[in-house]
């Protein structure tokens, strides 16, 4: 079996350094140890079912490679002529016995048969290289998810601490005469609603964990949450450092070794329309006189010229594919990866001004607000409608984390490479 790249552990790695707050679960797994990406991405190399499979596929081309350097055996061959006749011919007295080994004269094809075995070994381990991007892209993804859920988790939290406190205060005014009882049974409805929010992220912060340790085929998992702060954001890299890293996506190397695949399998196209030719050396031995000779001789087929033009031709068409598709596919990961830079930009442009901005003046209103809701001089609909600012600028903020986050991933494998420094 191989051994993970180890620029498939340390991709995507910077985004979930940070260690996570802890959340304040009432639920068996909160006691279960906790995962960072570095383990998820580890497990996941060495225990994906798919990957597993794939470690076949390396297998066979290594048979391939061995079969194709084998030598062809020489050939034993043994002749009787001139017995069991007529006459004074009649049984062994004038046999002739000819015992000769005959050689195939290969004329290079062998070692074209070789560098065409090599070839497709290199494109099938790219093949799993490409596969193992593929699966640690989706753990990272995964691992993502959970972050994200954890996220939303804790402020739904909040969410029903800011409930009950607003619940609280107004119940103390009803007590007080200050305002009326439908005002806490709103109150009390929003509590509720803040509550069920929890409740729903609980469910699927469960399912995201066992979403993702599928990916090392385990359906329990053994952790309780992913470690990791998703609001520690990536720096805001230029378009050109992203642009300089597409040559090492592997799916373009693998353009290129299915190039010299087919250069090689020219090679041996080309060495069999010159057909091989045999060679032969013995000895005969003649009865009636009890002499021995040296026999030889050489085989060379005829009228082979343009046996293989058909396949010279399709070998030359597909190299000639393969330097177009190559093209084609520069063409689509620099697009793509523009595209992913923008929006990259976009949402942490958003993360920042929510951060700085919005979220701190939202918090300052919100003290006055309560303030004067306790002094009488705020309704309940106003103190509402300010907590309900500040919790979806903090659910805003955490999305445009997420997919700030998510863009990173996606613009990783896209270059095969982590898309900013550790």
């Amino acid at each position: 079996m191989w051994s993970p790249s180890p620029r498939l552990v340390s991709a995507t790695l910077f985004l979930f350094l940070t260690p996570s707050i802890a959340l304040a679960q009432n639920d068996p797994a909160s006691t279960r140890p906790t995962i960072g990406l570095t383990e998820a991405l580890t497990r996941t190399l060495a225990r994906n079912p798919e990957l597993m499979a794939l470690g076949y596929q390396i297998g066979a081309a290594e048979g391939r490679l061995q079969q194709a350097g084998i030598a062809p055996y020489p050939e034993l061959g043994v002749s009787l002529q001139d017995f069991a006749g007529n006459d004074e011919f009649q049984r062994f007295d004038s046999a002739e016995t000819t015992v000769a080994i005959t050689w195939v004269l290969e004329r290079g094809i062998r070692q074209r048969r070789v560098d065409s075995a090599l070839a497709n070994l290199s494109l099938r381990t790219l093949d799993v290289e490409i596969s193992q991007l593929d699966v640690a892209a989706e753990t990272a993804r995964r691992f993502l998810i959970c972050l994200a859920f954890q996220g939303r988790l804790r402020n739904a939290m909040e969410g029903v601490r800011l409930a009950e406190e607003t619940a609280e205060a107004v119940r103390m005014r009803v007590s007080a005469g200050g305002t009326l009882e439908a005002e806490l049974a709103r109150a009390e409805a929003g509590l509720a609603r803040a509550e069920l929010l929890q409740e729903n992220y609980e469910h699927e912060l469960l399912s995201a964990y066992h979403r993702l340790s599928s990916q090392w085929g385990v359906t329990q998992p053994d952790f309780g949450s992913v470690q990791g702060d998703v609001q520690t954001l990536p720096a805001d890299e230029p378009f050109e450092t992203f642009l300089a890293r597409v040559d090492q996506n592997p799916e373009l190397a693998r353009f290129m070794s299915q190039q010299r695949l087919a250069e090689a399998e020219l090679r041996v196209a080309q060495a069999r329309s010159r057909p091989d030719w045999r060679a032969s050396a013995g000895v005969r031995r003649v009865e009636a006189t009890d002499d021995l000779m040296f026999v030889g001789g050489i085989t060379i087929p005829l009228g082979t010229r343009g046996s293989n033009l058909g396949l010279l031709a399709e070998t030359r068409a597909n190299i000639a594919r393969t330097e177009a598709d190559a093209a084609a596919a520069r063409v689509r990961l620099e697009t793509a990866l523009f595209v992913l830079h923008q929006e990259l930009r976009h949402d942490l442009q958003l993360a920042a001004r929510l951060r700085n901005d919005v979220i701190p003046r939202i918090e300052r209103a919100l003290i006055d607000t309560r303030r004067a809701y306790n002094l009488g001089r705020y309704s309940y609909l106003e103190l509402s409608v300010v907590q309900g600012e500040l919790l979806e600028a903090n659910n805003d903020l955490l999305e445009a984390s997420v997919d700030a986050h998510r863009l990173v991933i996606e613009i990783e494998r896209l270059t095969g490479m982590p898309a900013v420094a550790q």
